[in-house]
């Protein structure tokens, strides 16, 4: 398995061009299985999980066409369609699940497995079918696949009321209102940039949709959906990340294609631990105001709350703030698997339960430490910049899920690292 080394230290100064949103582009690519006609998503990222994406969507009897080095991906659902997800592709990414409201809108049945992805809670799917139950799916499980059905061929519409604001099942059930029979109403969506951005494409595509970015979305489906060119909206995850680089590490550094609206609540508490952000026109600037950060307090939410995906990188920032930082993680749980490691750095760091208490210590010191899952992996690799000596962080093929090129990215700012095969 390929590991990331760092050698820590050094200041970083410059440019680095943040992707498409892999959360984003991976409720974005479902979307062609609504319609015959081309989709085609401009900005897209280039990661491992778009690429089994586009495996899944093959597999359904999808085209899928990738352009100028994987920044365009052309995508056509114009023939027969196999409505069976496989567990073999379904079990390496949670989005796979995404599949379910487009196949069972467009075909009306569909035999979906239940999905993989990362290590860190559990994420059930039953908000997913209680949803499309109620629009008029049967929908059990068998060997574990869901095997759904439209009753009456077509899905109708209804009003649904989340018990949370779930964001996979915000995305699954507006895909699969735009082509059922009346009007759905979504009570308690998720607000996220993603759902916003997805709405957007599907009304490129003919969708009538309105409310998304609030809490109320209603969709009033079509008989059809066209083709559209759609834009991948900036990924605010990977934003959040590079913005923390230079807090490790002093320096200025410029996150191109950056908008302050993505992260308001992320750059306020980047803000309170002495980090400068601020607006450009091409993006966001962020320096460190002192030596070092100060502690801040962090209690993950649904958007526009702080992001439970920047959790780990925040962690990673506070081990070396003048202070002691209290995490308190609302989202997932089990999602502190990355402390241990930081610990192995000479991190001051304990766990209770769904909070970390973090006493920060004037260095860390780099070490062999093992990532667990995606935004696991970048935090030691953050760590690692602020670190004496080398950190080599194994196990990163999560990081390839979710980071286009993240040593490439690093090192044209003056960071000293390398991708190592094979340790």
């Amino acid at each position: 398995m390929d590991s990331i080394v760092v050698q820590g230290g050094r200041e970083l100064n410059g440019q680095i061009q943040i992707a498409g949103a892999k959360n984003a582009a991976l409720a974005l690519m479902p979307a062609t299985l609504l319609s015959e006609e081309p989709l085609t998503l401009t900005n897209a990222p280039r990661l491992s999980d778009i690429a089994t994406m586009t495996q899944l969507l093959q597999s359904l009897g999808a085209e899928v066409t990738a352009m100028q080095d994987g920044k365009v991906q052309v995508m056509s659902t114009h023939g027969a369609i196999n409505t069976t997800a496989d567990y073999d592709i379904v079990r390496k990414m949670r989005a796979s699940n995404l599949v379910l409201g487009p196949l069972l809108a467009r075909e009306g049945h569909a035999i979906v497995s239940l999905p993989g992805g990362c290590a860190i809670g559990a994420r059930p799917m039953d908000i997913h079918t209680d949803g499309l139950t109620k629009m008029g799916a049967e929908i059990d499980l068998r060997d574990g696949y869901l095997h759904a059905k439209a009753i009456g061929g077509r899905l109708q519409g209804a009003v649904i009321d989340f018990p949370f604001a779930s964001v996979g099942a915000t995305e699954n059930i507006m895909m699969a209102a735009t082509l059922a029979k009346g009007t759905t109403v979504i009570n308690n969506a998720a607000r996220e940039p993603e759902i916003v951005d997805l709405a957007d494409c599907l009304r490129r595509m003919g969708a009538q949709i309105d409310g998304d970015g609030t809490s109320t979305i209603t969709i009033q489906g079509v008989d059809r959906l066209g083709a559209a060119t759609h834009p991948v909206v900036t990924d605010r995850i990977e934003l959040g990340t590079y913005m923390l680089a230079p807090a490790f590490t002093g320096g200025e550094v410029e996150c191109l294609g950056g908008k302050m609206s993505l992260v308001a609540a992320f750059a306020e508490k980047l803000d309170a631990a002495g980090i400068d952000v601020w607006e450009t026109d091409k993006g966001l600037k962020v320096r460190r105001r002192g030596d070092r950060p100060k502690a801040v307090d962090v209690t993950t939410e649904p958007f526009p709350g702080f992001p439970t995906d920047l959790q780990a990188q925040m962690m990673a920032m506070l081990c070396i703030a003048e202070g002691t930082s209290v995490l308190e993680e609302k989202i997932f749980e089990n999602r502190f698997m990355h402390a241990p490691e930081l610990v192995r750095m000479g991190a001051n760091i304990e766990v209770h339960g769904g909070t970390a208490t973090v006493t920060g210590v004037a260095r860390m010191k780099g070490a062999p430490v093992m990532a667990t899952d995606l935004r696991a992996s970048v935090s030691l690799i953050l760590a690692g910049l602020a670190a004496e000596g080398e950190t080599v962080v194994n196990r990163v093929y999560h990081l390839d899920r979710g980071y286009e090129h993240v040593e490439d990215k690093l090192r044209a700012v003056g960071a000293q690292i390398e991708r190592v095969q094979g340790i």
